[in-house]
């Protein structure tokens, strides 16, 4: 079965290296890569699309920018992989909102994963995602998203980190790509359960009973740490244990949810060099 891949680009050097990230995940595999880039005259999507008339000279002026870069970019990458068969390369050039561009190309093109940077040109040291990688992960709900930063490690996950409260039943579909991910990079998952009480309620417990279920076949291990700050206890658990990758579904109402939702703190670490795999409950 051929993959479809979604690559949205803005020619960044973190964007780069997420196409790298995605060309390693997916090597020897016979896969479609989608590379998109959505243009606008200015930086304000809203002033463009009223004031940006296809045929105008803003218009033509950003699509020849897009098109060119694209072009320089599939040239790029026809040289990095030096003539390999199993990988076809697609380029997009859009004028649209980004949400809006990659939710329409997801349905189109049949897409199974989005793989892009955490930040894009107007890079912030300050801020753990961009603001085109939030929205991404939090509104683009009909396709599962790895959000790779700039100083992410050039290597496969070989532990991938699933946090969660027990507290709600998931659904083995929700995390067939978890576990086909797993697979694919005979990687560890380590369920990490956070929480300030040292007892699970029943309901809780045949919600890891469910899990575990869904997670037969492959490697997995179960961890809880006693903390009363999620991000902080998820911070310092993949700092410790070096692991490669941060997995969860954006739940609506997640007890984690603010991991997405709320301002990065600064010294949580993690998110400046693991990779995010963000999945969506199939119910929201």
């Amino acid at each position: 079965m051929k993959h479809k891949i979604l690559l949205p680009t803005d020619f960044s050097e973190n964007a780069w290296q997420a196409i790298n990230y995605a060309l390693e995940l997916y090597k020897n595999e016979d896969c479609d890569f989608y590379i998109l880039n959505v243009f606008s005259a200015t930086g304000n999507i809203l002033a463009s699309l009223l004031n940006m008339e296809p045929g105008s000279g803003l218009y033509n002026a950003a699509k020849e920018q897009s098109e060119m870069g694209l072009s320089n970019l599939l040239d790029e990458l026809i040289l990095k992989e030096n003539g390999d068969k199993k990988h076809q390369f697609k380029t997009i050039s859009q004028f649209n909102n980004i949400i809006e561009a990659i939710k329409q190309i997801v349905e189109q093109k049949d897409i199974e994963m989005i793989v892009m940077g955490t930040k894009g040109e107007t890079y912030s040291k300050a801020k753990a995602f961009g603001s085109t990688a939030t929205y991404v992960m939090e509104k683009v709900r009909n396709c599962p998203v790895i959000v790779v930063p700039q100083n992410a490690k050039k290597v496969l996950p070989k532990e991938i980190v699933f946090p969660t409260s027990y507290k709600t039943h998931y659904k083995r579909r929700e995390l067939n790509y978890l576990t086909n991910l797993a697979k694919k990079c005979e990687a560890t998952i380590a369920v990490l359960h956070i929480s300030d009480l040292n007892e699970l309620s029943i309901r809780q417990k045949e919600n890891k009973q469910l899990l575990e279920d869904i997670l037969e076949g492959t490697n997995y291990k179960f961890y809880a740490l006693s903390h009363n700050d999620v991000e902080t206890a998820l911070n310092i658990f993949v700092e410790s244990r070096g692991s490669d990758m941060v997995a969860f579904i954006n739940k609506k109402h997640a007890f984690f949810g603010s991991i997405l939702t709320n301002p990065m703190v600064k010294d949580i670490s993690f998110h400046s060099k693991v990779p995010i795999f963000v999945m969506h409950d199939l119910r929201n």
